[in-house]
């Protein structure tokens, strides 16, 4: 009896040690926020919302830049020339995308320097950063948008949402009219890249014609014509340079 007591009293002190051990390693989910940084389910819901902006990033890449229009002229210019494949899609999203960093590199900058950096110096709060890291692309699809696509949205969110009158550029009529506005903008520009393109076919259809020459595709004879003449002209040159120059 004296050893099987003995032997209880040893286990139930090795449980009450190991028990104070296990609950001392235990952490501390209040430890882990910062002083004055808010609840644990707040931490939370601000890490949900961090990966939500993450995973839209492209989205907002296309909807409050200047990528749209990039993307549409090259797009036309391709079509115009009548080439399927060439250059490829990655080669056109990859132009697009630096033509983009480079006409938005002052908005950038001003976002990072005015709400970016400031907030992981925690020298500002959330609210405070998140309005002036807005405001720089604000401002840039003011000085874009059309007053009529700008009027549109307004129009029908007071009308159909039933919502109060805004402040102008309010974000969430200003993104739609904006990405409207750089739509037709791109297919203007697109018409004058491919109207050259089309007087080429035009003239070469009309030749193939009148020399009897039906069982011939005039796009056999029109696409290499094309080609030599963009590049006679400097296409490239011009088409980019046009296109950075409308922002300014």
């Amino acid at each position: 009896m004296k050893r099987s007591s003995t032997g209880i009293l040893m286990l139930a002190s090795a449980a009450a040690l190991w028990a104070s051990s296990a609950s001392a390693q235990t952490p501390d989910l209040n430890a882990l926020i910062p002083p004055g940084g808010g609840s644990a389910a707040g931490r939370i819901i601000q890490i949900v919302a961090l990966l939500t902006v993450l995973s839209v990033a492209p989205g907002l890449l296309i909807m409050t830049t200047s990528f749209t229009r990039f993307v549409v002229a090259l797009s036309f210019l391709r079509s115009g020339i009548g080439l399927q494949s060439t250059p490829a899609n990655l080669i056109l999203i990859s132009l697009s995308l630096f033509m983009t960093f480079y006409v938005m590199a002052p908005t950038f900058e001003r976002a990072w320097d005015g709400g970016v950096k400031p907030l992981m110096d925690n020298s500002i709060t959330e609210q405070e950063a998140f309005g002036k890291i807005v405001e720089p692309f604000r401002d840039f699809m003011m000085s874009q948008v059309r007053d009529k696509d700008l009027k549109l949205f307004e129009d029908l969110a007071r009308e159909n949402f039933k919502t109060k009158d805004e402040s102008p550029g309010e974000i969430r009529t200003l993104i739609p009219a904006f990405m409207i506005s750089e739509l037709r903008r791109g297919f203007e520009i697109g018409f004058l890249i491919a109207l050259p393109f089309l007087v080429i076919d035009m003239i070469v259809s009309t030749l193939t014609m009148s020399m009897g020459m039906m069982m011939l595709p005039p796009s056999v004879i029109a696409l290499p014509i094309k080609i030599l003449f963009f590049i006679l002209i400097d296409g490239w040159n011009l088409l980019i340079g046009s296109l950075v120059r409308s922002y300014m």
